[in-house]
Order: structure tokens, then C-alpha cells, then sequence
């Protein structure tokens, strides 16, 4: 996904960039799989504030993302590729052919028309999830299950994967994406493929930063 550089009108944009777009296909969420979200403002259960400079903001929705991958040996077709305000990786809206539909995020690879499938019997190929026992070692996995029946908790934000190292006892050995060895078992979910949007680590923001406030010690 390319880098895009902002024109310099100003002194704050003349290093900021941003991601292309061009492969976002619509704008405008599977309204069935969106809630209001509503925010705190960094105010606890008292409406005292306890966490600075969290005000403000654009009005956004949160997306019901699938990371249990729920909808089992029933294959979907991705029909729109769209951004997601609350993470860093394109989502997908899946539609299968028993007519539900699922948000998943979406990895290297996958487009509008491709086919995935959740299933013990599924062919190992990007998109595709299975227990980690039936992938073969050395694959790269995302959206990993520590607990069994328990949903993706690994490898789900931008250009993230962990490697398939060893099986043996029951247990799968992951590399993970910060170089840390874990063990999960091999009941455990595991979708194939690398997570897309892997620029995103390199864009830059410019000049923007917090403003100091009197009285204020960082």
C-alpha cells in the first residue's frame, strides 16, 4: 500500500503522510454490524478526570468484528473492503451462502470476489481458518486463539503474523510478532496469512504533539 505525502501548504504538514485509499470500496458500514460508541473523556465512574488529553474527536462507530470466526464449513464471499476507525487493519464485510454476514479484518492478498472458509476441513491458504493442529509447521498465522473457543487475542493489528514453529504434546510453538516464543494448543483457531496494511507503521504524523499546561509535569 503506498505512502502518500500531504502538499506543504504549512509549516505541519511539510512531513506528515498518509495511506492510500484507493483500496477502500465503500464508505459506508453494514448498518446491522455497527453501534454507537460512546466515550468517556478520560473521566472515571465519578466524572473526574484521570487520564489527560482525551477529548475531543471525531464521532465514530464501532464495528462487530468476527475474530471468532463463528460462521463454521460455510464458505463467504468478501464482498467490500472498508476502514475501520477503531484499528490500524482493513476490515472485510464477508456475506455466506447461508446468507450471514461478518466483519473480519482482512490480510495480504484478499480482495472483493475472494473466498474464505472456517472450517477443520478447509484448505490452508490465505483467509482460511482451521485449528493451528492442521496447519503445517513453518505457515504464518494471524487473529491466534490462546484458550480454545475463546477468539482471536494475537496477531490482529497492521502487517502483524506469527510463525508456526514446532507442534509436539498437544502444543503449538508461535514466534510471535515481537520475537517472543509462546506455546498454545493445538485445539486453538489460527487464520492463515499475513495481516495487510503494513505501511501503516511508516507514516508520520508531522508536527503535531501535546501542548504543555502550567502546573503540568509530564
Amino acid at each position: 500500500m503506498a505512502i502518500m505525502s500531504r502538499k506543504p501548504r504549512n509549516s505541519s504538514l511539510r512531513f506528515q503522510s498518509y495511506l492510500d485509499s484507493s483500496d477502500i470500496t465503500t464508505s459506508k458500514p453494514e448498518r446491522s454490524l455497527v453501534t454507537g460508541l460512546r466515550r468517556k473523556g478520560g473521566r472515571n465512574a465519578y466524572g473526574r478526570i484521570t487520564v489527560r488529553h482525551r477529548g475531543g474527536g471525531a464521532f465514530k462507530k464501532y464495528r462487530f468484528v468476527d475474530f471468532k470466526r463463528i460462521v463454521k464449513d460455510v464458505p463467504g464471499r468478501v464482498a467490500t473492503i472498508e476502514y475501520d476507525p477503531n484499528r490500524n487493519v482493513r476490515i472485510g464485510l464477508v456475506i455466506f451462502a447461508n446468507g450471514a454476514r461478518t466483519y473480519n479484518i482482512m490480510p495480504e492478498g484478499l480482495g472483493v470476489g475472494s473466498t474464505i472458509l472456517a472450517s477443520r476441513d478447509a484448505e490452508v491458504k490465505v483467509g482460511n481458518s482451521m485449528p493451528i493442529n492442521n496447519i503445517p509447521v513453518g505457515f504464518t498465522v494471524f487473529n491466534i486463539e490462546i484458550v480454545p473457543a475463546s477468539g482471536g487475542k494475537f496477531a490482529r493489528s497492521a502487517g502483524m503474523s506469527a510463525q508456526l514453529m514446532a507442534k509436539d504434546n498437544g502444543y503449538a510453538t508461535l514466534k510471535m510478532p515481537s520475537g517472543e516464543v509462546r506455546m498454545a494448543p493445538l485445539e486453538c483457531w489460527a487464520t492463515v496469512g499475513v495481516l495487510g496494511n503494513a505501511d501503516y507503521k511508516n507514516i508520520s504524523v508531522g508536527k503535531a504533539g501535546r501542548t504543555r499546561h502550567r502546573g503540568f509535569r509530564p
